[in-house]
């Protein structure tokens, strides 16, 4: 019923720039913290960015000063601007949320959501 749709990606040159969306959609009562993840062929999946609910920000020492995280909460979206891009980011980058859901016999609570993915690309 909530799902998170990430879309954005593609095929960029090295230094050339890129924007991801992550829109939730469903019976979202409200998202608190949200965040970017990439894999890359053969390694693990791990942290690019993260922004909380009271829009603080964190990022991974190797994007640092290059990329952007933002959120628009009345459209239930998180962003990330890639600038300066290398061949190193290419990746799978997957957004995630804790987002609050209302259960009727309950009341509401946060559940841990992931998108799809979408695939970025950086060549030489």
């Amino acid at each position: 019923q909530v799902q998170l749709v990430e879309s954005g990606g593609g095929l960029v040159q090295a230094g050339g720039s890129l924007r991801l969306s992550c829109a939730g959609s469903g019976s979202i009562f409200n998202i608190d913290a949200m965040g970017w993840y990439r894999q890359a062929p053969g390694k693990q999946r791990e942290l690019v960015a993260t922004i909380t609910s009271g829009f603080s920000t964190k990022y991974a020492d190797s994007v640092k000063g290059r990329f952007t995280i933002s959120r628009d909460n009345a459209k239930n979206t998180v962003y990330l601007q890639m600038n300066s891009l290398k061949p190193e980011d290419t990746a799978v980058y997957y957004c995630n949320a804790n987002v609050g859901v209302l259960v009727p016999s309950t009341g509401y609570r946060y559940l841990e959501v992931w998108g799809q993915g979408t695939l970025v690309t950086v060549s030489s």
